[in-house]
């Protein structure tokens, strides 16, 4: 298969961390990009100034979520990370985050609402 690599154009930022989720999961750009435009769930991301959205990839033998985590700049949309849960996430409630995308964001200095960058974590 091959992977179209997401490019930065007038809309979009892409991080050096979602360009690898992307890889990792089997998502296309357009996929992230679908999410954003038609979430069926958007809450405040897990750092500072960042917006979560969600969108429901069910299977025949199981349920996932598709989960992009993004921040406005200016006009743009940079993309921070995406990931896949398995099963449903609780409504209102913080999302879990896999442990790579918290050293992620570490190393890009995103925190949270209370400046350690760590609340939530597992």
């Amino acid at each position: 298969m091959n992977f179209k690599q997401p490019q930065n154009d007038h809309r979009y930022l892409w991080t050096m961390h979602s360009k690898q989720k992307l890889f990792q999961y089997a998502m296309g750009p357009n996929v992230v990009k679908r999410i954003i435009r038609h979430p069926d769930r958007r809450q405040e991301g897990i750092a500072e100034n960042t917006i979560a959205v969600m969108r429901r990839k069910d299977l025949k033998s199981s349920k996932r979520e598709a989960w992009v985590m993004y921040q406005n700049v200016g006009s743009k949309k940079k993309i921070i990370s995406a990931w896949i849960y398995p099963g449903e996430s609780p409504q209102g409630q913080q999302i879990y985050v896999p442990d790579e995308v918290w050293e992620e964001l570490e190393k890009q200095n995103f925190k949270n609402e209370n400046g350690t960058g760590q609340e939530g974590r597992p």
